[in-house]
């Protein structure tokens, strides 16, 4: 039986055309062997249902993006933050004028009428609505619903698609199609019960103190009494020491912090809290600016199922580190959506209208089964259209939510992670929590353990691997140390399901190392050769674990730096907590640069942007850690040493030396 919501959204209309697909010498452009996990193959579409066929255009100079971002990029360039507009992004990497003549050419010689076909304005796509009966003998194929198990929402898609041989150089992708992609998940974040609070809840709790007599650190008695116990319990007192960030005193209308958010919402009455006892700097009442994408909402009560404590640690770590500072809170999708479907495709549309419907990497716009659909079809969603190019992206945007690398398919990843360097040629920061199983992705994901292969002792990169983001680990203190130790790599014992609870860190299948890395991660195999057997990923990732290798040496290294991500005290639920994970790492980075670029606003200069390759060229403004480990997959992972490693990247930030060194550029 048909479900409704497809009755709803494919109507019977009459025909567009009349004349039959040429005899062109077809061949096949996609195809998938399987049905991804969570989705069921239905019954065929009827015939006269209308289609909404999306034809990606195969975009112009993409070879040349990484030495466009570069230019404006590298602290050695001329053109250093010389960022690009919106316009000038589109017009580079525009299709030419002759593969959108070509490819209207044979649609209107398959029976399309002309006067149908819609080119998208960024000269990204070509769009018609046509039967699908005729979409069928057009791209030689079936279109079946797909059914997801868990929210019951159909998609359209076939299992492969044929296009005519001469025109497959000028076409990526073509929607409906064949990519289908797994649930976003958020990155974890685990919380322990405050000394003396007992609360039930859906995280894993161990014991706030030790269980054995706690003496003052060696040192701690010359510190003032509010940094004596940051081994146990850090604040945000404890994280500007570590760092030396100072207290902050600017505000702008340029450099709000953008935080995205989704699935999780935080409340109110937690903020408050949180203010009261940890950063009395922050005025009761203080809450961001909320940007809603597709439906978004926020604040909800202290005991929502949606106030699970993601959101309620980031905002607690931007505003006290940045206020007077303003955050913007990008909530993404109704609470129905949210986590069913590809979240960031969705965010990026709202960020950049061009996102919704631009090819790359055989990929256009958003893909069946993989993200949602607008109005949701669902009972109490979000019923306005897909948001596109609805907000002004912020300068930095901090992200503490993430996936297993490998959930989505190579070109799906690959095409988010250009919209990044796009993104970052127009001057955007995007700071990424690494993620918290070490070298595994979280248990449940791709595989019970998280790991890949047969007998799972395959590393699991988590997204976003992508080279144009900046990726960040996360680090710890001891109980029995203070913040003028130095700090190790994250790694704890939460219980249960995380016992080897740390920060994510290893080497990306589907990206290459990028060349700005090149040489801290060739000091690191010759230095700190981690001994474990390896393999070298095709450009299609389809050799992963070969010749029993457990990890990719010639991918992307990550994180590319880290920060304090244990023991946070904060409130969740009206309950004060332990926070673990690399999700307050995250915004920790994005409160760092965004206090950078209000200096350099000060000073009339831009933001920094994309700031990878000035830290990879500029080592002396980090922490190196040099103790801990990312156990997983039934290894050891992988060690910090000396220099970038992939557990904790380049090291944790010194606040002044980072600022001496953006103020110094252009």
């Amino acid at each position: 039986m048909k479900s409704a919501m497809l009755a709803t959204a494919l109507v019977t209309l009459t025909t567009l055309c009349s004349a039959a697909p040429t005899a062109d010498t077809y061949a096949l452009h996609e195809k998938r062997s399987s049905v991804p996990r969570l989705w069921a193959r239905g019954d065929r579409v009827e015939r006269d249902a209308i289609l909404p066929v999306r034809i990606g255009l195969t975009q112009n100079n993409l070879e040349s993006g990484y030495a466009h971002l570069m230019n404006v990029s590298h602290p050695a360039s001329p053109n250093f933050g010389k960022h690009w507009t919106p316009e000038e992004v589109h017009k580079m990497f525009a299709p030419s004028d002759n593969t959108v003549q070509v490819v209207r050419k044979w649609l209107v010689s398959s029976g399309v009428k002309d006067e149908s076909i819609v080119h998208s304005d960024n000269l990204g796509w070509l769009a018609v609505d046509i039967p699908a009966w005729q979409a069928e003998d057009l791209f030689r194929t079936e279109y079946h619903e797909h059914i997801h198990s868990a929210s019951g929402n159909v998609r359209v898609g076939s299992n492969e698609y044929y296009i005519p041989e001469h025109i497959r150089v000028h076409i990526d992708y073509i929607s409906p199609g064949v990519k289908l992609s797994p649930t976003l998940k958020k990155t974890k974040v685990k919380r322990t019960e405050g000394r003396g609070q007992h609360k039930p809840g859906p995280f894993k709790k161990v014991p706030s103190h030790s269980p054995y007599p706690w003496k003052l650190p060696p040192g701690a008695g010359q510190l003032p009494a509010d940094l004596q116990d940051c081994g146990r319990n850090i604040t945000p007192t404890c994280l500007k020491a570590l760092y030396k960030i100072p207290n902050a005193h600017l505000k702008d209308n340029v450099n709000a912090l953008g935080l995205f958010e989704s699935g999780d919402i935080y409340s109110q009455q937690d903020l408050n809290l949180f203010f009261a006892q940890y950063a009395p700097n922050v005025p009761q009442g203080t809450h961001p600016l909320l940007d809603s994408v597709d439906g978004g909402q926020a604040p909800v009560a202290p005991d929502s199922e949606y106030n699970t404590g993601e959101s309620d640690i980031d905002m607690d770590i931007a505003f006290s580190l940045i206020y007077p500072q303003t955050v913007t809170l990008y909530q993404v999708d109704d609470n129905i959506e949210a986590f069913t479907d590809g979240g960031f495709n969705t965010f990026l549309d709202a960020l950049d209208g061009s996102y919704c419907t631009y090819t790359a990497y055989n990929i256009t716009g958003d893909s069946p089964g993989v993200d949602a659909v607008y109005p949701d079809p669902a009972p109490g969603g979000y019923k306005g259209p897909l948001q596109c190019g609805t907000y002004k992206p912020t300068r930095v945007i901090s992200v503490s939510y993430g996936v297993s690398e490998y959930d989505a398919p190579v070109n799906y990843t690959r095409r988010q992670c250009n919209e990044f360097l796009k993104l970052g040629l127009q001057g955007h920061t995007f700071v990424w929590a690494s993620g918290d199983y070490g070298v595994a992705s979280f248990p449940g994901d791709d595989s019970d353990s998280g790991c890949l292969g047969d007998d799972q002792t395959v590393y699991n990169p988590s997204f976003p691997t992508c080279p144009w983001v900046t990726n960040v680990g996360a680090t710890r203190l001891y109980d029995n140390q203070t913040v003028l130790d130095p700090e190790s790599a994250l790694q704890a014992n939460l219980g249960a399901g995380a016992e080897l609870f740390a920060s994510a860190g290893g080497f990306a299948n589907y990206f290459p190392v990028p060349d700005y890395q090149k040489s801290a991660v060739e000091e690191y195999f010759q230095y700190h050769d981690p001994g474990l057997p390896y393999y070298t990923a095709n450009a299609e990732a389809t050799n992963i674990g070969e010749n029993g290798g457990i990890y990719n040496r010639a991918g992307r290294g990550f994180p590319d730096v880290s920060a304090n991500g244990a023991q946070f005290r904060a409130y969740n639920d009206l309950f004060d907590y332990h926070f673990y994970g690399t999700s307050l790492a995250a915004p920790i980075w994005g409160s760092i640069i965004t206090l950078i670029n209000e200096e350099r606003t000060a000073i009339g200069k831009g933001p920094v942007g994309f700031i990878n390759p000035t830290l990879y060229e500029n080592t002396w403004v980090f922490n190196d850690i040099k103790n801990g480990s990312n156990p997983g997959c039934g290894s050891e992972g992988f060690s910090a040493v000396d220099g970038w490693d992939p557990v904790t990247g380049l090291g944790t930030p010194n606040y002044p030396k980072l600022l001496a060194l953006f103020l110094g550029l252009p």
